[in-house]
């Protein structure tokens, strides 16, 4: 990885949000934690701000199969050309259509490359398992490659993910972001074999994975975009797919600084229990800890541009006396040294535990704490009701999306709200009660589960 100078990385904060109050004999600490990160390079184009063109020798014309000096960020396009992309025929035109979008909006200097998707994995431009320097020539060189693309074969997800991960490890890019689109089921590689795939990129490049139509599995990609820290999302009509693949990089050019982790650092005799990021979305974290010294533990969060994500951690301390208080765990961000050396620290914040008979103090509960719990057991409970739904439990998928329902409303979640109400009957908002609808458009649910992860934040 490339090092960032002090004036490149963002200026991050930690806000820390608790109840530090616990009754006698209480263990369990919860915490809010927001970070922000702002003021980065975005007003100078941030980590994809523009590289001078590498030139061969004697020539003045750059060199699309090598980035250069100073392209510190690289992305790759991964877009499916299975056979089911041909039906109708208007779907593989809109992936071309779109992809084209996304390069279009790729900034100078960006290293890219586009993959195409089947059973195999295929380089489509620039090829040579290089990555391409972005600019004029080479944008409609890549789209010149593009209209070349047809549909057949399989789908074999894992191998695109590889492919991208060896190509996005063939410079020296800071910011590695892949792009992947699918609208089938990964039928010619087994389960085990797209979570190996996935354990190995995982940590090496984020990944944004979407899904065209309604003849993919949501689970399949949502386990891309969860293993690799990016965004999931359905885009039913293939007609929307430029606006969307538009959106996605324009957010892929906001990153400034990548490798950011979370450390939490506990006292003798405390203890992690979980640790997860509960906006924008949720994703559990507890298992992607990685030590990194006595009693300290780093997890991923990805990269950063100007943008501000909150977690939601729970310590469990050990047991000590009325009128004594301890710091819980303090919480850091930090950037690791490309050369191996001291971490750069960016901000840190404290979890505090004070135990008192005050049962006021004692019980009340953090209003941020206590909206993300809400949240996170929304997510759940969709999931859970569509799962029952789908194995003709219609009594679990009752009561299970009943209660997502009476939770988005408590939250003031109003977009999962709507989502739900294409699923479900609504009879009284206050106690959960829903009907099943007794027909459902498969794009309706498969929005619905593909978001259900989304959350909304606190209200101030």
């Amino acid at each position: 990885m490339a090092n960032f100078a002090k004036s490149n990385v963002p200026r991050f904060s930690v806000d820390v949000y608790q109840n530090e109050y616990l009754p006698e004999g209480g263990r369990e600490v919860n915490a809010i934690v927001t970070v922000t990160s702002t003021g980065g390079g975005t007003s100078r184009g941030g980590a994809f701000a523009a590289a001078p063109p590498t030139s061969r020798p004697g020539r003045g014309a750059p060199d699309p199969g090598v980035p250069g000096p100073g392209a510190t960020a690289a992305v790759v396009l991964m877009v499916d050309c299975s056979g089911s992309m041909e039906y109708p025929p208007t779907k593989m035109r809109n992936a071309r259509e779109a992809t084209a979008a996304a390069i279009d909006a790729l900034r100078d200097g960006t290293a890219f490359a586009v993959v195409a998707g089947t059973h195999v994995a295929s380089e489509v431009y620039p090829g040579g398992g290089r990555l391409a320097n972005a600019n004029e020539q080479t944008r409609a060189q890549a789209k010149e490659a593009l209209r070349r693309l047809g549909a057949g074969g399989g789908t074999a997800i894992g191998t695109w993910l590889q492919l991208a991960d060896r190509l996005l490890h063939s410079g020296d890019a800071a910011i590695r972001h892949g792009i992947l689109l699918t609208d089938g089921r990964n039928e010619h590689e087994s389960p085990d074999d797209l979570k190996a795939a996935l354990d190995v990129c995982a940590g090496r490049f984020t990944c944004d994975a979407r899904g065209v139509g309604t003849d993919w599995e949501v689970k399949e990609v949502t386990a891309v975009a969860s293993a690799l820290l990016g965004s999931a999302d359905i885009v039913a009509d293939p007609a929307h797919l430029a606006a969307d693949f538009t959106r996605m990089m324009t957010d892929a050019m906001g990153k400034e600084v990548a490798d950011v982790a979370l450390r939490l650092w506990t006292p003798v005799g405390a203890e992690i229990v979980f640790v997860k990021q509960v906006a924008p979305a949720v994703e559990d974290l507890t298992d992607r800890r990685s030590q990194s010294g006595p009693r300290a533990g780093d997890y991923p969060t990805g990269s950063w541009g100007d943008e501000s994500r909150d977690y939601h951690v729970c310590v469990r301390v050990p047991q000590t006396g009325l009128g004594q208080e301890m710091l819980a765990a303090r919480v850091s961000l930090v950037l690791p040294d490309p050369a191996g050396g001291t971490p750069q620290a960016l901000s840190h914040g404290l979890v505090r535990a004070v135990w008192t008979d005050d049962m006021a103090a004692s019980t009340s509960i953090n209003p941020q704490v206590a909206h993300y719990t809400g949240q996170a057991e929304l997510a759940q409970a969709i999931q859970q009701g569509l799962d029952a739904r789908k194995s003709g439990d219609i009594d679990g998928a009752t009561a299970k999306l009943g209660r997502a329902v009476q939770l988005a409303a408590v939250s003031g979640n109003e977009g999962t709200a709507k989502l739900l109400s294409k699923v479900v009957d609504v009879v009284d908002v206050a106690t959960g009660t829903v009907r099943l609808k007794a027909k459902v458009a498969d794009a309706d649910e498969m929005t619905l589960e593909t978001r259900s992860t989304k959350t909304v934040r606190v209200k101030k």
